[in-house]
């Protein structure tokens, strides 16, 4: 079998209640389902690939050292440093990871890192891309860019090669149902609306509207896509590391205190749920993490650029 899939079943920490995600002029990202023996029921998308994605690469990051986490110690990645040599963000806090504007406009090796890109990841122009190559100079710059994706938008390059997910994850809810309450912002010094002084600058009571959702439901979808890992050709050590930091990840994510995706939005997985065996345990995927990493032997060094304010 080329791909795991997983299906977890998640409830609230407590109560019922979930905050949904909420985007502008759409707000919650409701829609209708089509359920074996129940026909159309109105579902709701929770948590988007895009955010399960950030979610999950945000295990590998320690925020408190402004480094990798400390199983993930070994591995390459690519520091963006500011003028003066403080930190500043990395391939792995970026939307974009090795495609982000920080890492692009920044200063390296006396050019910029676009061009220094370019050069790592051997594009040359009339000449189609080696995809098996372009994944190993990927792996040496950040290998959880394989994991994850990434797409190098870049006009004046080449080619702008991309790397599709390796694993996807989302959250769905089925059946839901809106739970609408309310609330007041107080001001107990002047509760009246005087000019100059009313809801617009901060002053007055103000009461909103709050919109939340119950389901019968609530499942986080998981797939990851050996085969596509494998395709990179980047030999067994290689593929262990990324197997290896799939299983941290998910282990990071899915086995230790639940997710706190929002404010009014924690969940935890429940434990009954027959795939969670399918993801190891953090010591266990930790262990399995650093095994991987001491016996590759040929890992890259951390990459680091300077920004200066970026531009042209």
């Amino acid at each position: 079998m080329t791909s795991t899939v997983l299906n977890l079943t998640l409830r609230p920490v407590v109560g019922f209640r979930f905050q949904p995600t909420g985007f502008p002029d759409l707000g919650a990202a409701t829609y209708q389902a089509h359920v074996s023996g129940e026909g159309w029921v109105q579902a709701l998308h929770l948590e988007s690939p895009q955010s399960m994605a950030n979610r999950l690469e945000l295990c590998t990051w320690d925020p408190a050292a402004n480094d990798q986490a400390e199983a993930l110690r070994g591995l390459p990645y690519v520091r963006v440093v500011d003028a003066g040599g403080g930190f500043l963000t990395s391939s792995r806090l970026e939307a974009h990871r090795l495609a982000s504007a920080y890492l692009m406009d920044a200063k390296i090796d006396g050019g910029t890192g676009r061009v220094w890109l370019e050069d790592r990841l051997g594009l040359v122009k009339g000449r189609l891309v080696d995809h098996r190559a372009l994944a190993k100079a990927i792996f040496d710059l950040d290998p959880v860019s394989l994991i994850h994706g990434v797409f190098f938008a870049q006009k004046q390059w080449p080619s702008q090669p991309k790397i599709a997910r390796a694993i996807t994850c989302f959250i769905d809810a089925l059946d839901v149902r809106p739970a609408v309450s309310g609330g007041v912002k107080t001001d107990s010094v002047n509760p009246s609306n005087d000019e100059g002084r009313g809801a617009k600058e901060g002053y007055g009571m103000v009461p909103h509207q709050r919109v939340e959702y119950t389901a019968r439901d609530i499942t986080a979808s998981v797939v990851v896509d050996h085969g596509q890992i494998k395709s990179y050709g980047l030999g067994e050590k290689s593929e262990a590391v990324l197997n290896a930091l799939v299983d941290f990840e998910l282990a990071s994510l899915f086995r230790q205190d639940g997710l706190r995706l929002r404010t009014a939005c924690h969940l935890v997985v429940d434990q009954d749920c027959e795939d969670l065996a399918k993801i190891p345990t953090l010591d266990e995927a930790t262990a399995k993490l650093r095994q991987a990493i001491d016996q590759h032997g040929d890992l890259a060094p951390i990459s680091e650029l300077k920004w200066t304010g970026g531009g042209k």
